[in-house]
């Protein structure tokens, strides 16, 4: 009796805890981290982010083809460093993960973050369970196009920091990284290497720079023999300083009225003086000849009337 009642109510038990369970939800797995300064796509639009409404979300979301998984997910087991094996050309944004796909799609309108040149950016990069290991942080070359997916050659071959166990503050790493010279919108992608774990993570993180100034079109260069023939007044404009500082005598007309009275007359070049001075030389030897000339023929008539 009492092994029946024993066995009857160990199956109650056991039935009543199969029960249960079927009611409550299993537990999902924990994620682990994810950049949420600057915010990754991931942080942005996958499961539990804070952008899903925006556009380019929508869209991400759109090309994933259903639901993203959490945020804090995209990670790889078993890569060891040999990143381009595990994650193709074009996936990078995914960590090469069906469930995170829509991540990879060419746009230049996921939510970014304005910075600059020269600048040290901070990152946070929020940790829901932390693990030792380290941070490879590459940016896009110069020239990259967000109208292209990201590739492995998009991005410099090596990073501009490798952060080894950096404090874990107010759950998050915290590190920095100073930025190179670009323009225009670019990628910030993070490798997160564990080494108390076999996994690896991604994320890109879209930045915007300012936008490369406009080219100004070349102004053609002002000789100095030019600019100084610009500068100087003619003769004709140039105001007479003897005209200005000469006083005008009491009852003497006016300059209108002098001007209106003078003849009309050309001035008289340089070189119409020399040519009239020729002339008049001229004219004078011709007549010196003439004269000599008839005074000869004068003599040459009384010899002829003299010796008749």
């Amino acid at each position: 009796m009492n092994v029946r009642r024993s066995t009857a109510f160990t199956w109650g038990a056991l039935t009543g805890a199969a029960v249960v369970a079927g009611l409550v939800p299993a537990a999902p797995a924990l994620a682990h981290g994810a950049p949420t300064s600057p915010i990754s796509r991931s942080a942005a639009c996958a499961g539990g982010g804070s952008k899903t409404g925006t556009a380019a979300c929508k869209a991400a979301l759109k090309a994933n083809g259903g639901a993203f998984g959490s945020f804090d997910n995209i990670r790889v087991p078993d890569v060891n460093g040999n990143d381009k094996k595990f994650v193709p050309d074009g996936e990078l944004c995914g960590g090469g993960l069906d469930a995170f796909k829509g991540l990879n799609i060419a746009r230049d309108d996921f939510p970014a973050t304005s910075v600059t040149s020269g600048k040290t950016l901070s990152v946070k990069y929020r940790a829901t369970i932390a693990h030792q290991g380290s941070f490879r942080v590459y940016l896009t070359r110069q020239g990259y196009s967000p109208t292209k997916k990201l590739a492995w050659g998009d991005l410099g071959s090596k990073p501009l920091t490798d952060a080894a166990n950096p404090p874990l503050t107010d759950g998050a790493f915290q590190f920095s990284v100073k930025l190179p010279e670009r323009t225009g919108r670019q990628i910030l992608f993070i490798v997160w290497q564990t080494s108390n774990t076999p996994d690896t993570y991604y994320s890109c993180s879209d930045l915007a720079f300012p936008a490369a100034p406009a080219t100004r079109k070349a102004v053609p260069a002002v000789t100095k023999a030019a600019a100084t023939k610009k500068a100087a007044p003619s003769a004709s404009t140039a105001p007479s300083r003897t005209a200005e500082a000469a006083p005008v005598a009491a009852g003497a007309p006016s300059s209108e009225a002098a001007a209106a009275a003078a003849p009309d007359l050309t001035p008289v070049s340089e070189n119409t003086k020399v040519t009239l001075g020729h002339q008049i030389l001229l004219g004078a030897l011709v007549l010196a000849a003439g004269a000599l000339a008839v005074a000869g023929f004068g003599r040459l008539r009384r010899k002829r009337f003299e010796n008749r």
